[in-house]
């Protein structure tokens, strides 16, 4: 986005943004035309994705719902915020959103873990209704401190928390010392004011510095500085995480942001049954990896997993993520016999899961009690029985020999052609 300059217009400060783009989002867009917008959109927007991934954070909204607000302005500041969040992804690994009303007396409109869809949020902003009474800013701010960034109220531990205050710049008590306590917490806050706010009371409460955190905008002008913002915002609930890919029954591989090089540190990483910590296993990894592969893992088996970056040149906070391994499955559920002939068919079973080490195929002529042995790799699902003899029934029996050491076995009759 671009930056922002100043322009003096009397003895008033203001600030403008000075990307002129039309807001990215449109009104009214929905489903696949929304979608194709905002494609051809981010091709001519750099920077703006119709998906935003690894953005993870708690995102709360301070709207100045109080009497010295218009219905207008009211409605013009909910589109605002409705196109800023339009893009994200809303869920308890992605985005989480909430709204407190300023007035006489804090309001929530909704917590955080309410809402887990994008559909879901926009039509929770658009039946937002304005309360009126006393613009108690400093009251909703104290509020937000105590009750709202907590547990209650849906907040998660460890992901980045952003305050977005929108105000016409007026209140009626301090905000100083309470904004202070919030971002004092690790909570980064953007203001907007649509009014004339003081400057030098504004660019104290928002976050450092004031020239990335703090829009002077008319209210009609709140879609020019909605990609700047919303790339501001992204530029701090952006979260590359651990995360768990390629999962089976037995193994999944994890990957991670680069925190390390091999110069910086190295990781240890931690992982146990989420029902057995006693089981946990240590693994020490250079600090130039960003992924490893683990194995020999329990089927349908939630794991907690912890990597601890240790640098040596300054304290990086450990990530944690839980993965469930898949269900184990069984080996074969079906066996097939094909292209008989008088002295050989064919044998093809399924499934062939990562957890069988090789099958057995016994064949022998029934009646009779004489059968033969083949030994096949674990990763085949067929092969071709020999040396037969012809118009003979034969029972076939395919065992899975599964790593663990256990066995399951299938059975299923073939009959040779007539032939000499």
């Amino acid at each position: 986005g671009g930056g922002l300059c100043m322009q003096h217009r009397g003895p008033q400060t203001y600030l403008r943004s000075n990307s002129l783009l039309p807001d990215s989002c449109g009104k009214g867009w929905t489903g696949s035309h929304y979608l194709n917008n905002l494609l051809s959109v981010s091709l001519s927007l750099p920077g703006l994705q119709p998906f935003i991934p690894d953005s993870e954070g708690d995102l709360l909204f301070l709207l100045d719902s109080s009497g010295s607000v218009s219905f207008y302005e009211f409605s013009r500041v909910k589109e605002f915020i409705r196109g800023l969040l339009r893009p994200f992804t809303f869920g308890p690994s992605d985005v989480q959103t909430s709204i407190i009303h300023i007035s006489t007396v804090p309001t929530i409109e909704f917590p955080f873990d309410r809402y887990l869809s994008s559909g879901a949020v926009q039509q929770a902003i658009r039946d937002m209704q304005q309360l009126m009474g006393d613009t108690n800013t400093g009251k909703a701010l104290s509020f937000a401190k105590e009750k709202f960034f907590t547990d209650e109220a849906g907040a998660r531990v460890e992901v980045p928390k952003v305050l977005v205050w929108v105000t016409d710049g007026f209140s009626t008590d301090d905000i100083s010392q309470p904004m202070q306590l919030l971002k004092d917490m690790g909570v980064t806050v953007f203001i907007i004011s649509t009014g004339r706010g003081n400057y030098l009371e504004l660019s104290a409460a928002a976050s450092q510095p004031p020239e990335k955190h703090l829009y002077f905008v008319d209210v009609d002008d709140l879609p020019i500085i909605t990609k700047e913002l919303r790339d501001a915002i992204i530029g701090t609930i952006h979260w590359p995480r651990l995360r768990a890919v390629e999962i089976t029954s037995s193994s999944f591989r994890l990957t991670w942001p680069r925190l390390l090089s091999s110069d910086t540190g190295y990781y240890v990483l931690e992982y146990a049954p989420a029902d057995n910590p006693r089981r946990k296993l240590v693994k020490q990894v250079s600090g130039d990896h960003t992924g490893l592969f683990l194995s020999d893992l329990l089927p349908d088996t939630t794991y907690e997993v912890v990597l601890i970056p240790e640098s040596n040149e300054h304290y990086i906070p450990p990530q944690t993520t839980r993965v469930t391994t898949l269900a184990e499955e069984i080996s074969p559920t079906r066996v097939l016999i094909s292209e008989s002939k008088p002295h050989s068919f064919r044998v093809s079973w399924a499934p062939t899961p990562d957890s069988v080490r090789s099958y057995q195929v016994l064949y022998g002529p029934l009646p009779g009690n004489s059968a033969k042995l083949l030994e096949v790799d674990g990763a085949h699902n067929s092969t071709v029985v020999e040396n037969l003899a012809p118009n003979t029934t034969y029972l076939v029996t395919v065992a899975a020999i599964y790593k663990s050491g256990k066995e399951k076995a299938l059975s299923a009759k073939a009959c040779t052609q007539e032939g000499e």
